[in-house]
């Protein structure tokens, strides 16, 4: 059989035309998508715990998995009850809130008085026609809420059951990745799915704990500084920073305009002060501590694929756009011809680089992780 050799520019519209068609399947079909990638990420943080059963204690694989399910849900449910319970006491300070909101937006006003010459009534009047334009939406806004009510719904709903059944069907799925290459690439197959599975269970459990290691920093921070849902803020930043670099911005902007409300500008700074201590230690210790670098994306393509991510899914492309480059980044190391790829995705290479080491006590230190 003769091979054929296409010219550069044939190649490349050929990668063009498939990443545009990849796209446009992963746009049409993010309903579905969507929960599943998400699923295979937790059915291999459960792993672990579904082998456990069915070894130790000798439960049927379908039991095994549908018991690590039901924990899951059990652990998540009471993170989202005591984050209920926390807003629950933001709703009763409600009218505290009003009033600091009216406050600051008449002192606002003065200000730009003052300052550009727009005395209050014209800024009245522009404030009623915004609010006459946005009550004239309003049937847009509750139908695109009720909207992304039921796809959550559906997200949740789908999620759980990917979940159990890749759980469940996880030998089928083996045997069909190791099945549908020649019988010469077994066991570079089986080489790439242990790394996938031991970076993705490393990488997930090392966000968990990064994640509850900056909520409780957070906590004990703001409660120092006597600021006012301390713990709320806490909570905010420590689930928000799963994502990668727009999370802590985000929660940031969250927490100061909820300081600003019930305790003026001067808290404001100090909380701004909090996050960005924090977000320093987490980003220059927590995170090569707890999560590692054995696979590390380089920051230019991190965000590219956050941004692509949010482009295509939303929150839930942030969140699944760093574990899925790091599995394309093991296949790439390991396939020859893509290995320029996986060039492009790392970082840059620092031969013979100690690992830091912290020592707490003479007996107990941490070491970073490889």
């Amino acid at each position: 059989m003769k091979n054929v050799y296409l010219p550069f520019y044939a190649k490349l519209a050929l990668v063009l035309f498939a990443i545009i068609c990849m796209g446009y399947l992963a746009i049409l079909g993010h309903n579905i998508l969507a929960p599943l990638l998400t699923s295979f990420l937790l059915a291999l943080l459960l792993l672990p715990l579904a082998n456990f059963l069915e070894s130790k204690w000798r439960f049927k694989r379908s039991i095994a998995s549908i018991i690590s399910v039901i924990l899951m849900i059990a652990v998540i449910s009471a993170i989202l009850y005591f984050l209920a319970n926390q807003l629950t006491d933001l709703w009763q300070d409600w009218p505290l809130l009003k009033q600091q909101a009216e406050t600051s937006f008449h002192e606002l006003q003065h200000w730009i008085s003052m300052n550009f010459n727009v005395n209050a009534q014209k800024q009245i009047d522009y404030l009623k026609q915004s609010a006459t334009s946005a009550v004239s939406t309003s049937a847009t806004v509750v139908g695109a809420t009720l909207l992304t009510l039921s796809s959550t719904m559906l997200f949740l709903a789908f999620l759980l059951l990917f979940t159990f059944f890749i759980l469940n069907y996880r030998r089928v799925l083996f045997t069909f990745l190791t099945s549908v290459f020649e019988e010469k690439h077994t066991k570079k197959v089986n080489e790439i799915v242990s790394q996938i599975q031991y970076i993705i269970k490393k990488y997930i459990t090392g966000l968990f704990l990064q994640m509850f290691i900056v909520t409780v920093l957070l906590i004990l921070v703001l409660w120092v500084l006597h600021v006012k849902y301390a713990v709320l803020l806490g909570l905010i930043g420590g689930i928000f920073n799963i994502i990668p670099y727009i999370g802590i911005f985000s929660a940031l902007l969250i927490s100061v305009l909820i300081t600003f409300a019930t305790a003026g500008a001067g808290k404001v700074l100090l909380v701004v002060i909090a996050f960005v201590a924090v977000h320093a230690l987490d980003g220059n210790i927590l995170m090569p501590l707890v999560v590692g670098s054995k696979v590390k994306i380089n920051a230019l393509f991190a965000f590219i694929g956050i941004v692509v991510g949010e482009m295509l899914w939303g929150i839930s492309g942030m969140f699944l756009c760093i574990p899925y480059l790091a599995i394309m980044k093991i296949i790439f190391d390991r396939v020859e011809s893509l290995k320029p790829w996986g060039l492009l995705l790392g970082g840059e290479e620092k031969p013979n680089r100690k690992r830091k080491v912290y020592r707490i006590t003479k007996k107990i230190k941490l070491e970073e992780k490889e």
